[in-house]
């Protein structure tokens, strides 16, 4: 049984909210965070990534960052920039980008549910993003960014939200990415009801992106429950803020791989290890891309940086496996290049290797090949049902296996708890 429960959401002012509102923290580079926050003083972005608001040489994780988004925050609130609810609702949040389209409900989900894998994880997290988040939401007594929850789709919740989209939305605009959000808040008690009884019959649920924002959340809940003499376990803090979309209706791109070195191999050495495996057929100065899982482009500078050849890599049948995690493009990859020919043993840790997502295209690749990288890995994208299976079987995907697209914006909807 998942449990969820309305919250009174703190939020812009319908005239501030397209300033405020930002893609999540970490997906900018600390450059592209700190050169975005120049050009949008009003992004939610000073908060999420408060280090933005120091010298480059200010170390990013001092606590006196964690007061700054604090500060921000709090005048924020002062201001009436941001206002809280007077009463526990759900908010229904819908993206539209291109022809594809889709709805979540915002609500707060359990941190008893995540703790007893009620709420299913595909990925490890990292050690100092956990610590990273855990410290913002304890000093702001605040999850600021959404987890991204899946549920197996229900016609009987599809239902109730598609009547209460009938009515006028509290927001809609359009990003400047093109993806435009549109935001309807759900007050009325019986439907309220409704659709909390309704996500009671759901065995569990998956978080689909967001691994340390929940985390991390339940670490800040540990913390203040344990602080707390009086703790009931309905306290604010034992849930946290998260966004529910049914399976079918979310879109995985593919998230690929930059590496920034050889591990000392010639080019020469690089393809002959890799053709072991794979079959490697060059496509010259164009990509062919991926059309099905097995296959993988490999994108290998010259000598010079300048220029370079694509490559499409097919897995030899004698190296296809069928469990849930040998089976994706992510874990042959891992499995059969990264480690054995450049050394990269894991990913989370290696500075080796950094990653892409597919959103930005192979063009991106290629730019980053000629300035801070030597080859590229574009891999053909991870399927909802391979991440469900893999939950289901508790195995954790290789780090960046998904990359959701559009994705959700900070700053739309904040979750306060108690600070004890």
């Amino acid at each position: 049984m998942v449990q969820i429960r309305p919250f009174r959401a703190l939020r812009p002012q319908k005239e501030s909210v397209a300033a405020i509102a930002a893609l999540p923290y970490d997906v900018y580079s600390k450059s592209e965070a700190r050169e975005y926050v120049k050009t949008h003083p009003h992004s939610f972005l000073r908060i999420d990534r408060p280090e933005t608001q120091f010298d480059e040489s200010f170390d990013m994780y001092a606590p006196a960052v964690y007061q700054r988004a604090d500060e921000i925050f709090e005048k924020m609130q002062k201001k009436q920039v941001l206002i809280q609810d007077k009463k526990a609702c759900y908010y229904i949040y819908q993206l539209t980008k291109g022809c594809h389209v889709q709805t979540g409900l915002c609500a707060c989900s359990s941190v008893e549910d995540y703790v007893k894998g009620v709420i299913k994880k595909h990925e490890e997290t990292r050690k100092e993003k956990e610590e990273d988040r855990t410290k913002h939401i304890d000093v702001l007594s605040a999850q600021t960014g959404p987890a991204l929850i899946v549920y197996h789709s229900r016609p009987a919740i599809r239902k109730v939200m598609e009547s209460e989209k009938e009515k006028t939305p509290v927001y809609d605009f359009t990003a400047e990415d093109g993806v435009q959000h549109k935001v309807w808040v759900i007050d009325d008690p019986y439907c309220i009801r409704k659709l909390t009884g309704l996500f009671e019959t759901v065995d569990h649920t998956y978080i689909a992106d967001g691994h340390h924002r929940a985390a991390s959340a339940a670490r800040v809940s540990q913390k203040r429950a344990g602080n707390n003499p009086h703790h009931t376990g309905n306290e604010e803090y034992n849930y946290f803020l998260t966004v529910l979309f049914a399976d079918d209706e979310l879109e995985i791109l593919d998230y690929n791989r930059v590496l920034k070195d050889t591990n000392g191999h010639s080019r020469e050495e690089i393809l002959k290890r890799i053709s072991e495996r794979f079959r490697v057929t060059s496509s010259g100065s164009e990509p062919i891309h991926p059309k099905e899982k097995g296959e993988m482009s490999f994108f290998l500078s010259d000598s010079n940086g300048i220029h370079g050849t694509w490559y499409c890599l097919r897995v030899k049948k004698q190296y296809i496996k069928q469990d849930p995690i040998g089976i994706l493009d992510v874990e042959y990859l891992q499995r059969e290049i990264l480690k054995p020919v450049f050394g990269i043993g894991d990913p989370r840790s290696d500075d080796r290797i950094d990653f892409v997502g597919g959103v930005r295209g192979y063009r991106e690749l290629e730019r980053r090949c000629r300035s801070d990288c030597v080859c590229a890995f574009a891999l053909y994208p991870t399927s909802m049902e391979e991440l469900l299976s893999a939950a289901d079987a508790n195995l954790c995907m290789p780090p960046k296996s998904t990359w959701f697209e559009p994705k959700l914006r900070s700053g739309l909807f904040m979750h306060k708890i108690e600070s004890f």
